[in-house]
């Protein structure tokens, strides 16, 4: 995405910073003092998805909000630099060369699953909270053919134009939105019109669906080191609330709490709520 086109309109722009970490070019947005917490948005969104829970959690916390490589306004240094892994492995480096030592990962939806992987390979492990976090793998008729459609379109050309103009519909926005469980002013939805109507944002996170592979990370959930909280949504129609459970009962160190009425971006529904349980979780006393 264009920075000098949504500067002026992007939430939180005055913290918004860019950093040269190969192979990518980082967005990152960054406040506050104390213990750091990374914020990692999930498949398609980006720092914008904080836009309410970043200032809550910045008067305790230093917080910093990265863009996933090629969404929002990170640069794609490597386009086969986008599955699980190696995001994982990216953004850990980045946050060894900023200096970061983080007291936690927070990620949405398949931002939980990235955070995850990154406190495997941390010494000593942060704490992991996700939020409707994306840990199932697709089952049935849709396990076989997801994953190869989205390897097929992820090399389609224009593909990725299409997609961006068939979207670019303020109401095709909001069915989008509304289809996730979850309800937010009109005049937020402006944000997430401005990233399904790009072309570089869709493409990058075409490339992180075709890329994906979820299960090695699942079969390792019984030996994870982090204690974690996983916050779900009830009315979430994007990932069910089921799969937090499920990953929950796996893990030796976690406990889910469940939201009623919010939807797959509780986060931006009721930053409040999602807030206090953070900080709850966190600070105990």
């Amino acid at each position: 995405m264009d920075w000098k086109r949504h500067a002026d309109t992007w939430p939180m722009a005055d913290l918004s910073r860019f950093v040269l970490c190969k192979p990518h070019r980082w967005h990152v947005q960054e406040a506050g003092k104390g213990k750091t917490l990374i914020l990692l948005h999930g498949a398609g969104g980006a720092t914008q998805s904080w836009r309410h829970l970043f200032p809550l959690l910045s008067k305790s916390f230093h917080v910093v909000a990265i863009d996933l490589p090629g969404q929002g306004f990170t640069q794609l240094g490597a386009r086969q630099r986008c599955g699980l892994e190696a995001m994982a492995e990216d953004i850990a480096k980045l946050v060894t060369a900023e200096g970061w030592r983080p007291k936690a990962l927070v990620g949405h939806s398949a931002g939980a699953a990235i955070a995850l992987r990154m406190a495997e390979q941390m010494k000593p492990a942060p704490v992991v909270i996700g939020i409707n976090a994306a840990l199932a793998p697709f089952e049935g008729v849709s396990g076989v053919l997801f994953p190869i459609l989205a390897k097929a379109l992820s090399v389609m050309p224009m593909v990725a134009d299409l997609f961006a103009a068939t979207n670019a519909n303020p109401n095709a926005v909001k069915r989008l939105i509304d289809s996730t469980g979850s309800r937010l002013p009109r005049e937020e939805l402006v944000f997430y019109q401005a990233l399904v109507s790009d072309r570089t944002h869709v493409d990058a996170t075409l490339q992180m669906m075709a890329q994906w592979d979820l299960d090695p990370l699942l079969e390792r959930l019984p030996q994870h080191p982090s204690d974690c909280l996983l916050i779900a949504g009830e009315n979430d129609k994007t990932v069910r609330p089921a799969t937090s459970q499920r990953a929950a009962s796996q893990m030796p160190h976690a406990r889910v709490i469940n939201l009623p009425d919010l939807g797959h971006l509780a986060h931006e529904e009721n930053a409040p709520l999602v807030a206090g349980h953070i900080k709850a979780f966190l600070d105990p006393n």
